[in-house]
């Protein structure tokens, strides 16, 4: 599959980051990296553009081709992130430009990607046989019967899924295996923590090491969820956690 990626900011940063899986991505544990992260395929070769645009707009852009790239490369999937407003109506076009078969625009901040906003770009895309999702937030993505979207998924990438084994004599995580991971790639350091910790202090593992990532997500009340983004990112690691272990 072929992936066009358009980002601004940190957010941005951290999903090409995990995406590409170079050796400077993670730097979570410092002097004690175990190098977990190597046998993880890099799916860099699939990127075939990747275009960082500027933060520093006025707020409303009149003439949106001045900051859009040109010549597009063609793509199966187009993931717009954080870009201002007004760019983010230029999905769509970009979208055919690119002769794509799906668009991915996650939330992390609503102020930047408002609900009205999302649902004009998916009428546009779905008029023209475009998919389109809107996961809100980016970990929140599953399987959605759509064949694109859902090959990103199936790449490893969404809702986290993890195995988890149990010493239930000692109550402590034996192994913890990143099966699906957050785009961000957070659950690998939620993983990295649980190991070898106590069993009945899962919450707090999970909260401290989400946090400390950290995660990108904004602390302004999302009116949809009637709650944070960020805590509902929390939510939902806690809980792909909590079906591991009964599993």
């Amino acid at each position: 599959m072929r992936l066009s990626i358009f980002y601004s900011g940190e957010f941005g940063k951290k999903v090409v980051g995990n995406l590409v899986n170079s050796d400077r991505f993670c730097a979570s544990c410092g002097d004690l990296c175990d190098h977990c992260r190597e046998p993880r395929m890099s799916f860099a070769p699939m990127i075939v553009g990747l275009f960082e645009l500027r933060t520093d707009l006025p707020d409303f852009v009149e003439d949106t081709d001045e900051y859009i790239p040109s010549n597009l490369p063609i793509a199966d999937l187009i993931i717009a992130i954080d870009l201002h407003p007004d760019l983010m109506m230029s999905v769509p076009d970009i979208a055919l430009s690119s002769n794509a078969k799906a668009v991915i625009i996650p939330v992390d901040d609503s102020r930047l990607v408002p609900a009205g906003l999302t649902e004009q770009i998916r009428k546009k895309l779905e008029s023209v046989g475009i998919e389109f999702e809107c996961p809100k937030p980016f970990c929140s993505l599953e399987l959605t019967g759509k064949t694109t979207i859902d090959e990103f998924v199936k790449m490893g990438f969404g809702r986290p899924l993890l195995k988890i084994e149990v010493d239930n004599t000692n109550g402590i995580f034996t192994h913890v295996e990143v099966v699906r991971d957050a785009p961000c790639g957070a659950t690998w350091f939620v993983a990295k923590k649980l190991k070898w910790s106590d069993v009945k202090d899962y919450k707090e593992t999970i909260s401290g090491a989400h946090h400390s990532y950290p995660c990108t997500a904004s602390m302004e009340k999302d009116a949809q969820i009637g709650d944070t983004i960020l805590h509902e990112a929390g939510y939902i690691i806690r809980k792909s956690v909590e079906e591991a272990m009964e599993n």
